[in-house]
C-alpha cells in the first residue's frame, strides 16, 4: 500500500514529514530520509497497537423511481401516444 506523505524543508531544523487525515502524523528530522524513516516508524507503531488502514467501497443509494424507468419501452401504445403528443403540439 502507498500513502501520500508531504516532505518539506524546515528552516534551521532539517525536514518535516507530514501525513494527512486519517494519518495526522508529523515528524521532524535533520535529513529527508530520517524524516521519512521516523514517519514510517510512527505509522507502524500505530498499526502494531491495533490501528488499521482499510478501504471502504460505497455504492450510492438507488433512486426510488428507478424501478419504473423503461417500463413502457415495449408497450405498443407508447409509439401511438408519442405520435399523438407530437400532433397535438
Amino acid at each position: 500500500m502507498q500513502i501520500p506523505v508531504l516532505i518539506e524543508p524546515v528552516a534551521g531544523k532539517g525536514y518535516r514529514a507530514r501525513g494527512g487525515e486519517p494519518l495526522p502524523l508529523v515528524v521532524e528530522a535533520p535529513t529527508r530520509e530520517e524524516a521519512l524513516a521516523k514517519f514510517k516508524e510512527q505509522l507502524q507503531a500505530r498499526l502494531r497497537n491495533g490501528a488499521e488502514i482499510v478501504s471502504l467501497d460505497l455504492t450510492p443509494p438507488k433512486h426510488p423511481w428507478m424501478e419504473f424507468a423503461g417500463m413502457f419501452k415495449d408497450n405498443p401504445l407508447l409509439q401511438q401516444w408519442k405520435q399523438d403528443m407530437a400532433d397535438y403540439r
